[in-house]
C-alpha cells in the first residue's frame, strides 16, 4: 500500500547539514522539494546542532538556494544551550564561551556576560563548534570547569559533513575537555530532548500546527532524538548514516520512514507489507530463511529493498549479529 507521508503530519522539522546542504552547496533536490512543500502550505522549520553561525546567516544561505526562510524558522543548539544555562546560573553571570559568533550572540542576548578566560571566574562554560576553536580555548574551558563552573555543550556530534568529506565535529572537542576534567556536560542539542521540545513549542505557536515529522540524515542525533521525544522520524540517505547502519539499529534508533532523497517526501510511500516469509516494499521483496536475510525480487540497492530488509530484521526475534544479511542489501 502506498500513500503520501503527509496524510498524517502537518509540518516538517528538518536538519540542515547532510539534508539541505553540505558545506556551501545545496543537496539536490532539497531546494525544489522545500519550495513545493511551501506551495502545499506545509510549514517547514529547521533544527540544527550548528551553534557557530547566526540564524540570519543560515537563512541567507537558504535564500541563496531559493528556499524562503526567516531567521526564526531556525532553532539551533546555541539557542537551546543558553536556555539550559539560564536553568544553571543566575542572569548576568559570566559565561566562558567556546565557539563561534552565533553562540556568543545567543549568550549575550540571554543576559549573560561573555568572557574568554578562566581567570574571569565564569559561573559557567558553554562549548560549541567553530572551525577556529584552538587548544587554548579548550584549555581555558577545562580550567574554568575544574574551578567549579557549570558546563553546557551545544552538541556532541562526532562528525561534521563537509564538501571535501567528513570532518571532526563538536563531540571530539567536548571529549578532549572531558578527558581533562573527568566529568560530562549537559548537552543541549540533538539527540537530547531540549532542542526538540523548544522547536516543537516554537513552531506550533507560530504556525498553529500539531503533528510534526522530523527529517534527518543521522541516526545517532536526528532519529534517536526524535524517537526519544515521541516524534515521528524520516531518515534520508544523503548524509551521514548508511544502509548498513539503519539495518543494524536497535529500537531507539529506528526511523519510521526511510527515503533515498528528499524528492520522495512528495511521492507515495511504499510501506513494507508482510508476505509469507518476509516483507515487500514497492518492487522489492526480502525473506528470512532461517537466519539468512535474502532479496528474492528487485534491486538490492533500492530504497524499497532497504525498507523491506529493515522490516524483516526489525521483526525478527534474532539480534542483528545473529543474522546473515545479504551484503548487496547494505553495501
Amino acid at each position: 500500500m502506498a500513500s503520501l507521508i503527509w496524510d498524517q503530519f502537518d509540518y516538517l522539522l528538518s536538519d540542515l547539514d547532510g539534508v539541505v546542504y553540505e558545506g556551501l552547496k545545496s543537496i539536490s533536490p532539497a531546494p525544489e522539494v522545500l519550495g513545493e512543500l511551501a506551495s502545499l502550505g506545509i510549514p517547514v522549520g529547521y533544527v540544527t546542532n550548528n551553534s557557530s553561525r547566526r540564524a540570519a546567516a543560515i537563512a541567507e544561505q537558504l535564500l541563496g538556494f531559493g528556499v524562503r526562510c526567516a531567521p526564526d524558522d531556525i532553532i539551533g543548539s546555541g539557542q537551546t544551550g543558553v536556555a539550559l544555562l539560564a536553568e544553571q546560573v543566575p542572569a548576568g553571570s559570566r559565561v566562558l564561551v567556546v565557539g563561534g559568533d552565533g553562540l556568543r550572540d545567543w549568550v549575550s542576548r540571554g543576559g549573560f556576560e561573555v568572557v574568554d578566560s578562566a581567570d574571569a571566574h565564569p559561573a559557567a562554560v558553554i562549548q560549541g563548534f567553530a572551525p577556529d576553536v584552538s587548544w587554548r580555548n579548550l584549555a581555558e574551558a577545562a580550567f574554568a570547569i575544574q574551578a567549579g563552573a557549570k558546563w553546557v555543550a551545544t552538541n556532541s556530534d562526532w562528525t561534521l559533513p563537509q564538501e571535501r568529506g567528513m570532518a571532526p565535529g563538536n563531540g571530539t572537542l567536548v571529549s578532549a575537555v572531558h578527558t581533562a576534567v573527568g566529568q560530562l556536560p549537559l548537552v543541549a542539542g540533538k539527540p537530547e530532548a531540549p532542542i526538540f521540545e523548544l522547536a516543537k513549542a516554537h513552531f506550533e505557536a507560530k504556525y498553529g500546527v500539531k503533528q510534526p515529522l522530523f527529517l534527518g540524515d543521522r541516526i545517532d542525533t536526528d532519529i534517536t532524538g526524535a524517537n526519544k521525544v515521541g516524534m515521528a522520524s524520516v531518515l534520508v540517505l544523503t548524509g551521514v548514516s548508511t544502509r548498513k547502519e539503519v539495518l543494524g539499529q536497535r529500537l531507539e534508533g529506528r526511523p519510521r520512514y526511510i527515503i533515498g532523497s528528499m524528492s520522495e517526501l512528495l511521492e507515495p510511500y511504499a510501506y513494507p507489507r508482510a508476505t509469507k516469509r518476509g516483507y515487500r516494499s514497492g518492487s522489492a521483496e526480502v525473506e528470512l530463511r532461517g537466519s539468512k536475510v535474502r532479496l528474492v525480487e528487485g534491486d538490492p540497492t533500492s530504497v524499497d529493498a532497504l525498507r523491506a530488509a529493515c522490516a524483516v530484521v526489525y521483526t525478527s526475534k534474532t539480534p542483528i549479529f545473529g543474522l546473515d544479511v545479504e551484503p548487496a542489501l547494505y553495501e
